[in-house]
């Protein structure tokens, strides 16, 4: 049985967050920010997680390989299990880095073991935020 997944990046600086039945929420605050970081601030901040560069970056943050794979997982077995629409919400604080890249890698991922999955970047094109950090 194919389940149709439902994934949604978003930044949760934006205060508004998707709607969504029993979501698996993905949060990838804890992953390196190419704003917060001033070794590649300048040439990764006005790019998105759709660029390979970005989510080169991402990716390589120490737990992101891990963070995907245990979500992967759990969706697969939710779907395995009879779920046949699955909504999985994926955070970051901009929605327009982190929560992209990730996003983006569990839809290639899950759509290799043959799931339907629609995507969605709510805030990808959102200005940028303040940066949280002092």
């Amino acid at each position: 049985m194919t389940s149709v997944i439902r994934i949604v990046s978003y930044g949760i600086g934006h205060n508004d967050e998707p709607r969504a039945h029993r979501p698996v929420v993905v949060d990838t605050t804890e992953l390196r920010n190419p704003p917060d970081d001033p070794a590649v601030r300048a040439r990764l901040t006005q790019l998105t997680g759709l660029d390979p560069e970005v989510h080169q970056y991402v990716m390589t943050t120490p737990g992101a390989r891990q963070l995907v794979d245990r979500h992967v997982r759990e969706i697969d077995a939710r779907a395995e299990a009879g779920q046949t629409r699955l909504d999985v919400l994926v955070h970051c604080y901009g929605g327009r880095h982190r929560s992209v890249a990730i996003a983006q890698q569990l839809a290639a991922e899950l759509g290799k073991l043959d799931h339907h999955v629609q995507l969605h970047h709510r805030h990808i094109n959102h200005p940028l935020l303040p940066s949280r950090r002092h």
